[in-house]
């Protein structure tokens, strides 16, 4: 799995990109000219301690790590946790995050369907 690293490599995809809504998730995504995909994970301060933050980006990359082969080539992606993700952080499971990253990427049209 690639991940966006710089500032300005995020700050790009926030300004050029588009964005879809999910209910624990904000996706930002945009078309790049490499023959890859690169995410990046954000859980700002607003989410939760230390440990809340961890588990989001934790949760996060498992999804792209088992979801990768469904999701088309050719994009940055940014997925960022929405503050009700960490103020429920003790009751979500993976699965419910697992909907909802299915859910919004349907929407932003980047998920295949294929299994």
């Amino acid at each position: 799995m690639n991940t966006l690293k710089k500032n300005r490599e995020f700050q790009n995809i926030y300004t050029s990109g588009k964005k879809c809504f999910g209910n624990y998730s904000l996706i930002f995504f945009n078309k790049n000219t490499l023959d890859k995909n690169r995410f990046g994970f954000v859980a700002s301060k607003k989410t939760g301690k230390a440990h809340c933050r961890n588990r989001i980006r934790r949760l996060f990359k498992e999804y792209i790590r088992l979801n990768l082969k469904k999701i088309d080539k050719n994009y940055d992606i940014i997925i960022v946790g929405k503050k009700n993700l960490g103020d429920n952080i003790n009751k979500i499971k993976y699965t419910d995050i697992e909907e909802d990253l299915n859910k919004t990427l349907k929407i932003a049209k980047i998920l295949r369907e294929t299994n």
